[in-house]
């Protein structure tokens, strides 16, 4: 564990003990603010654990990593790309249950894939910035009932789960112009905010000028919003790149280190050379059933736990990359100086 989780850890454990249930679901008492300031990004000087053998944990860092997509957190979906706070709350379980432990986007197409020994990284990622997602009420605290309060709140009382998800935002993010009030306090609480354009345009449809503004303006505004923000990644509407392709990631007055898809399947490791920072695929939040279920969360979350050697599971060492001595054909040219086979 990580100096940096070590004391995350401790101070969920601190704050569990002023929590209470309400309806099976951990219910944050009146701190006037302060609970919530307690997720702010930690530092420790504490040693940190000795990394595990990589056998005994059957760490595979070439593994597959599933990236999860979400739109809105509505109690009355309507249409496939909705989910409810329930459902919402019990994937979340589900992937804390199974090892899961959530990692930024940035920190993901980076390869800073930090996590404890024996775990899975995944990426949660939220498109078109939407209040469902995240909003602030009156007195500067989420609102209730959105994905951010419920990531702080199953946090509370889940010490290995970290509160961690990139929010991929259009103008006006959240409902508050220009994102002055939201931006800088999900950067202040650990999140990632990402790019998304700024109208939400479909790239493919622009000319070079318009598809370099539509990214390059939505920069600006993030940047603007803290003196923190550094976006490094940009979720593709629709999937569709622009014309051409690689001014997803680099055009005038931006430069990015990953490009997401809409996708149905879970991403390449960022350490093998089958991973490809412009076509970075995403699995839709969804349950076993309904539209193009096969393609959803529910069921590739099934089929990653019924092939578990398939799985990124992690060494416990960010410095290092460990798998099995069958794979090193896989790794990436540029990371071959960190490996570790066995």
């Amino acid at each position: 564990m990580t100096p940096k989780l070590a004391s995350l850890v401790a101070v969920l454990f601190l704050l569990t003990a002023c929590t209470t249930v309400v309806e099976g679901h951990p219910h944050e008492q009146s701190d006037g603010g302060e609970g919530w300031a307690a997720f702010a990004p930690l530092r420790s000087s504490a040693p940190a654990a000795a990394p595990a053998a990589p056998a005994t944990v059957r760490a595979n860092e070439l593994g597959r990593v599933p990236v999860l997509m979400y739109h809105r957190i509505v109690t009355e979906p309507e249409s496939v790309y909705d989910r409810t706070p329930d459902d919402f709350r019990a994937e979340l379980e589900r992937l804390d249950r199974e090892g899961y432990v959530p990692v930024s986007a940035a920190d993901f197409t980076a390869g800073r894939i930090d996590v404890p020994a024996g775990t899975h990284p995944v990426v949660l990622t939220f498109d078109d910035g939407d209040p469902s997602q995240f909003a602030l009420g009156p007195d500067g605290n989420p609102v209730p009932g959105t994905a951010v309060a419920i990531m702080l709140d199953f946090a509370r009382s889940h010490p290995r789960f970290r509160p961690v998800a990139t929010f991929y935002v259009n103008a006006e993010p959240f409902g508050d112009p220009g994102g002055a009030r939201t931006i800088p306090w999900l950067l202040d609480h650990g999140f990632d905010v990402g790019n998304h354009t700024r109208t939400h345009a479909n790239l493919r449809e622009a000319d070079e000028q318009t598809a370099q503004a539509e990214i390059g303006e939505l920069d600006a505004l993030i940047r603007r919003a803290s003196p923190r923000a550094n976006p490094t990644t940009i979720a593709l509407q629709f999937g569709i790149h622009p014309r051409p392709k690689e001014l997803a990631l680099q055009g005038a007055g931006y430069r990015y280190q990953g490009a997401f898809l809409v996708g149905s399947n879970p991403s390449a490791s960022p350490f093998t050379a089958d991973f490809d920072p412009l076509n970075i695929p995403r699995i839709r939040s969804q349950g076993p059933t309904g539209e193009e279920a096969e393609y959803g969360s529910a069921v590739w979350l099934d089929k990653l736990a019924q092939n578990a050697d398939s799985r990124y599971t992690s060494d416990g060492d960010p410095a290092r990359i460990s798998y099995p001595k069958s794979d090193t054909d896989e790794v990436a040219a540029k990371f071959r100086d960190r490996v570790n086979p066995y």
